[in-house]
């Protein structure tokens, strides 16, 4: 696995950042350039049946080295990073034998990395950790999981002593703007089940998520001159105040933790003839996340009522849902999972994603597909870091994966 750092730098050189206002798939020209070098890379490692289709879904086969039947299993990453935050010019720094220090990022623009605030970094004492400049994000989400699965097929057709079934890998584009699965050949694929590589710290391993819904409040007021204005004026960003105070207080994102779900105003546009507010809705449980919907919509029909109008209109869609439904009826794919981490010594920490992956959408489409730590923290910002040595025990995971399935069945 010598080649793990080398590769992941060569990934994160590429700016493949995502778009949620463009319609194309991908999103953005420039997730080609990587996706085009993928492919070329997996053609070099003598894998098989590589492919890449107009919307640049990669797919490409290490064929089984058994000779019995092992159902086929995959390993999937997306190579988009976060449109939240810029991706262009990465300068990744390479910080050895950390020892729990702050570390400098841009002394020019006094950016630090602490672990008097993220406090995770004290997991990494003694190890070599990737940051970025303080400039950019990183982009460990997700090339970290492409860079394993890849390192992982690259170690297995090197050890051919090492036995498994036929194994499908898969790279997505657009994943941080919640499509990365909405093109996947599910069918093409051919995989019983799949596991994303696309979580932090070593040891997640998550078969649940949130339900997601995204809701537009369009406010409706009326200008007039505000001098004159009495008992005319219908000012939208009061109105919109209004409904933002008539939904709970304490559930939003920075009050709420583990199975605790929210309501998150992701935007606000505001003038007195019209507001738009933007919200996206979570919660794990499926009858709280139907209830949280309905309050949004109570809330409305009684501003509505209040100021005798059709002022409020709220327009609510779903986006994906809890995979756990789809995961537990196959749970010893999760089961195979968590045994590979603890013949590695990793400690599996199961636990509930408090997000989406594209496992999620992919478990609804057919292919069960729990999630496995990729190995960074502090996704979608300037303060992004993977320890090289989460990258390598992911990649033994995955390895360790292919093996215990061929010898279970």
């Amino acid at each position: 696995m010598k080649n793990i750092t080398e590769r992941f730098l060569k990934y994160v050189s590429y700016d493949t950042q995502s778009d949620p206002k463009s319609n194309a798939t991908p999103s953005t020209e420039k997730q080609w350039a990587l996706a085009n070098y993928l492919v070329q890379e997996l053609k070099d490692l003598k894998l098989e049946d590589v492919s890449i289709d107009e919307n640049a879904y990669i797919m490409a086969t290490l064929p089984s080295n058994v000779d019995h039947e092992v159902p086929t299993i995959g390993f999937i990453a997306h190579f988009d990073t976060s449109p939240d935050y810029t991706a262009t010019g990465v300068k990744p720094q390479i910080h050895k034998n950390y020892q729990g220090e702050d570390l400098i990022l841009n002394k020019e623009e006094n950016i630090v990395l602490s672990p008097s605030y993220f406090e995770d970094l004290l997991l990494y004492k003694g190890q070599t950790l990737i940051t970025t400049d303080g400039t950019t994000l990183l982009g460990a989400d997700d090339k970290a999981g492409v860079t394993e699965i890849v390192t992982a097929m690259e170690y297995l057709i090197a050890h051919p002593e090492i036995k498994h079934g036929s194994i499908r890998i898969g790279f997505t584009p657009d994943e941080e703007i919640g499509r990365g699965a909405h093109k996947f050949d599910v069918k093409k694929f051919g995989a019983e089940w799949a596991y994303t590589m696309d979580g932090s710290q070593v040891g997640e391993l998550e078969y649940e998520n949130f339900n997601a819904a995204g809701a537009v409040v369009t406010i409706h007021g009326k200008i007039v001159h505000p001098g004159y204005a009495k008992g005319k004026m219908i000012n939208s960003m009061l109105i919109a105040a209004d409904f933002i105070n008539a939904l709970p207080k304490n559930e939003i994102p920075q009050e709420t933790e583990g199975y605790e779900g929210f309501f998150h105003l992701a935007d606000m546009q505001g003038e007195v003839e019209k507001t738009t507010l933007e919200y996206i809705i979570r919660d794990h449980d499926k009858a709280l996340f139907e209830k949280r919907k309905n309050v949004m919509l109570e809330a409305a029909r009684a501003i509505n009522e209040k100021h005798g109008s059709q002022a409020i209109e709220v327009e609510i869609k779903d986006q994906y849902f809890n995979m756990r439904e789809k995961v537990e009826p196959v749970i010893h794919i999760v089961d195979i999972a968590e045994e590979a981490m603890k013949d590695l010594g990793i400690d599996p920490l199961i636990k509930a994603i408090r997000g989406g992956t594209d496992g999620s959408q992919l478990s609804y489409m057919g292919l069960p597909c729990p999630n496995i730590f990729a190995g960074g923290h502090n996704f979608h910002g300037r303060y992004e870091y993977v320890p090289i040595e989460s990258m390598i025990k992911a990649t033994e995971v995955i390895v360790k994966i292919a093996e215990l399935t061929a010898k279970k069945y």
